[in-house]
């Protein structure tokens, strides 16, 4: 910590910029404290200025939980699994630019992840967040209690399966082991948050494949018109990245969309992802 820490609002909805936190030194427990409650309360906090090392990025981030080995991602390798190389540029054009929530393919999906901007291009390659909480209480009182009584199958198939856009030749025997280890999963269409009890909206386009109980025709229109709910201005807020900004988010209650406008130039990131717990809708 570098002072007394400032949490300044981004948008009435989600996102807030924090400064007088130094993501170099230890994490005390009143900082902790602080930035624990600023995430819950606005989803996304931007840091800017944080000049660290990997071991420092991983430090950071275990503070708030323990940290996940991606079973499918490009990681720094043997003595730092744990952070994700997102790079895109001449030789690879972006593709992550959909609305999305991280690894809902678990069981237990993460609780958030700390990004860290490497390289960046001169202009372009902003990420946006979205607040599920703000998508949800748009929604009718029929239409949430409709959805309270729904539960969402969630794969990893169509983006990271032998099939899916982002498949990088990883060879049978490895996308078999990891289908038995991550089998499609079951989650409420409408997740409680465990820290704030407030509701919000949990499927998204890379990984819910249908609703329960549903006919496919019933399903697909059910989750056409969430998907595209969602992506409401009002919603959302927009972080401009600099080298060194790092934005951390809560999973469990945002979606986000990183922008493909960059091509061919290069956009480099670190990520560490945070474990999280199994998701559940609690009615009021």
């Amino acid at each position: 910590m570098t002072g007394a820490v400032s949490i300044d609002r981004v948008t009435p909805f989600i996102g807030a910029e924090v400064s007088g936190v130094d993501m170099s030194q230890p994490l005390g427990n009143e900082t902790f404290t602080i930035l624990h409650d600023a995430l819950v309360e606005h989803g996304v906090l931007f840091f800017r200025d944080q000049d660290i090392t990997p071991a420092q990025h991983k430090d950071f981030a275990s503070r708030f939980g323990h940290l996940q080995v991606h079973p499918f991602a490009p990681n720094l390798g043997e003595d730092h699994p744990e952070i994700i190389v997102i790079e895109h540029g001449e030789k690879r054009a972006p593709d992550l630019n959909n609305w999305h929530t991280d690894v809902t393919f678990m069981a237990q999906p993460p609780l958030g992840s700390v990004l860290h901007a490497k390289v960046m291009p001169d202009t372009g390659g902003d990420t946006m967040w979205a607040s599920m909480y703000a998508a949800y209480e748009a929604l009718s009182d029929r239409m949430q209690r409709l959805l309270g009584e729904l539960v969402a199958i969630h794969d990893y198939e169509h983006v990271f399966g032998k099939a899916g856009r982002l498949y990088r030749n990883q060879g049978t025997d490895k996308m078999e082991s990891e289908r038995r280890k991550h089998p499609p999963a079951e989650h409420p269409v409408i997740r409680t948050h465990p820290v704030t009890g407030r509701h919000g909206i949990f499927v998204n386009s890379s990984f819910t494949v249908r609703i329960k109980d549903m006919k496919q025709k019933e399903s697909d229109a059910l989750l056409t018109f969430l998907h595209e709910h969602i992506k409401q201005p009002e919603f959302q807020c927009r972080f401009r990245w600099r080298e060194n900004s790092v934005a951390f988010w809560d999973n469990r209650c945002t979606q986000h969309y990183a922008i493909a406008d960059y091509f061919p130039h290069h956009r480099k990131m670190h990520r560490v992802t945070i474990d999280g717990d199994t998701p559940v809708f609690r009615p009021n």
